[in-house]
């Protein structure tokens, strides 16, 4: 698996222009990840905090590319942060979207720190994903509030 980002929308390009490129570009990439067997991940950031003009910055966005490039091997890596900060509603979100998300990123909202120092119940959220019975990866991608090795404590708290 690799994440695709979209990245920044051109100030030079129209919506529409930026959107068909987009397209072009991730069913490219998409033939060349199925000649190879990998699966290409696209992942939503949000465009409120951290990345003002992402392309895609809802997981409605994600999946409108995701049908229009109809290609098998095209999912959804789904980002606990950026999706509460946008969409919320995080269990109702991926229990919706579970047969898209290849992979689960996460960090606490606000600050982008690692889970326990915000608003997100972790402990609900993974036991939720277990439940549903996903098998993919999750991993943490968090900005440590301090030392990384005094920032791990989450693990324990949550497994």
């Amino acid at each position: 698996q690799l994440n695709c980002l979209a990245g920044l929308k051109p100030e030079t390009l129209t919506e529409d222009e930026a959107w068909r490129t987009l397209v072009e570009n991730v069913q490219y990439a998409a033939e060349r990840f199925a000649e190879a067997g990998l699966t290409l991940c696209l992942e939503a950031i949000n465009s409120r905090v951290d990345m003002p003009g992402f392309m895609l910055d809802t997981t409605g966005k994600v999946m409108a590319l995701i049908e229009e490039v109809e290609a098998d091997n095209v999912r959804l890596q789904y980002d606990i942060y950026h999706m509460q900060i946008m969409e919320g509603d995080l269990v109702r979100s991926v229990e919706c979207l579970l047969p898209w998300i290849a992979h689960v990123q996460f960090a606490d909202n606000p600050g982008r720190h690692e889970p326990g120092t915000g608003e997100i119940n972790f402990s609900n959220v993974f036991t939720a994903l277990d439940n549903m019975g996903y098998e993919g990866w999750v991993s943490a991608e968090y900005r440590p509030s301090g030392a990384t090795e005094q920032t791990l404590g989450w693990f324990s708290a949550t497994a």
